[in-house]
């Protein structure tokens, strides 16, 4: 195909169409492919260098709008375009002739691809004609292989449905168990704790006192005189166990509960005998209890020793 524009002649026609109006680089390629009917339409490599050497004779000038250049015809173009009236008038009607031509040539074209492509069309059904045994054999062998491939991927998706619902069903079990093993191990904690419990308000004396300061009673100490000590240890113990005894909250370690509660009832005792003081009769009757208490507290934790 000849080319479309002679030496020369594109330069002429941008600045006829930056003339008419600014425009952006693709404004012109769109322009110029209407000017000839969609049959041609100038690369971006043909446009942007020949605007951009316009730019650099002074002939168009740009601005720069929403990151576009936006080209505009100066003076001095529009000077080289009155000068130039003629070619451009010639310049017209060698883009009709152009059209004319590019629409002949595609016409011839295409009447050549379609000879060629019914060619193609009549060797293909030939060729399908003395093949269709064998294409049949070949679909029969892919039809069978993809039922096989079908049956076992059903195959598979069983077995993996199989697995998960024992895998949720031993999950299941697994969590029950660890439900019934913590409910076993908070009903210990509980039963230890109340055993506890007992025999501590059971050893009375001293300790009872001492616990009854803690909820706010009176001890020994601040009912007698520094050197004196009672005769024997009050029979009665105190009406409620010390409310440290119910603060423990059982963690499911019974050993560990355990431990917490020996903890607290040193410290309540501790805290009771420095706020209060202790007098050697009141140490004297605190260590048979604490003895009692060492002893009950022995029997149920050694049940049969």
């Amino acid at each position: 195909m000849p080319p479309v524009f002679a030496h020369g002649r594109l330069r002429l026609y941008l600045l006829k169409l930056l003339d008419e109006a600014p425009r952006h680089g693709y404004e012109v390629i769109r322009l110029l492919e209407e000017r000839f009917q969609g049959l041609y339409a100038p690369s971006a490599g043909t446009v942007y260098p020949r605007l951009a050497k316009l730019e650099a004779e002074g002939l168009v000038t740009y601005a720069t709008e929403g990151g576009r250049k936006v080209y505009s015809i100066t003076e001095a173009g529009r000077a080289e375009l009155a000068d130039r009236g003629g070619e451009l008038a010639d310049l017209e009607l060698e883009i009709r002739d152009s059209v004319t031509e590019l629409a002949a040539e595609i016409r011839s074209d295409v009447r050549g691809a379609a000879g060629d492509l019914r060619r193609e069309m009549r060797a293909a059904a030939a060729a399908s004609a003395s093949s269709t045994r064998v294409e049949d054999e070949s679909w029969k062998a892919a039809k069978e292989e993809l039922r096989k491939a079908k049956q076992e991927w059903k195959e598979q998706a069983r077995r993996a449905k199989d697995e998960s619902r024992r895998a949720r069903e031993e999950a299941q079990q697994a969590r029950r168990q660890a439900k019934e093993a913590q409910e076993r191990a908070r009903e210990e904690v509980q039963r230890i704790a109340g055993q506890l419990q007992e025999q501590f308000a059971k050893s009375g004396g001293v300790l009872g006192s001492l616990a009854g300061a803690w909820l706010g009673g009176v001890t020994p100490a601040a009912t007698q005189a520094p050197d004196s000590a009672p005769d024997s240890a009050p029979d009665s113990a105190p009406d409620s166990a010390p409310a440290w005894a119910e603060d423990v909250v059982p963690s499911g370690d019974p050993g560990r509960d355990l431990d917490r509660l020996l903890d607290r009832f040193r410290d309540e005792v501790r805290d009771a005998a420095r706020d209060h003081g202790v007098t050697p009769a009141q140490l004297a009757e605190a260590r048979r209890h604490l003895a009692a208490a060492a002893a009950h507290l022995n029997a149920t934790l050694r049940p049969g020793s």
